[in-house]
């Protein structure tokens, strides 16, 4: 569902889970996804997703990311930009429920 609303690439894909709750596994993780040539899936905390999209700007800050959120539910959301334009979003509307976050491939 995640996938499809994103607008992303379906041609190739991959669901990796939650990301790391640690800062370095998971600035790892994010830079392999954004050097991977497919659309990535991870699911995510509403309580570290700033943290998330900080690491984002500098890890990929020019890559289309999309946050879905509420996936099936009343309140359900698709938000797309750059990790900035999201930061920016999230940090003045913190963010509640289930939270999938999709990279677009490179």
């Amino acid at each position: 569902m995640a996938l499809l609303g994103s607008g992303f690439s379906t041609d190739k894909f991959c669901f990796r889970g939650f990301l790391p709750v640690k800062s370095g596994q998971r600035e790892r993780e994010l830079r392999a996804a954004a050097e991977r040539d497919e659309t990535a899936i991870f699911f995510e905390s509403p309580y570290r997703l700033t943290k998330t999209l900080a690491t984002c700007i500098d890890v990929m800050p020019d890559q289309q990311l999309c946050i879905a959120r509420e996936l099936t539910k009343k309140f359900e959301e698709f938000r797309r930009g750059v990790a900035s334009e999201l930061l920016e979003h999230y940090q003045s509307h913190p963010p509640k429920g289930e939270i999938v976050l999709v990279i677009s491939g490179s």
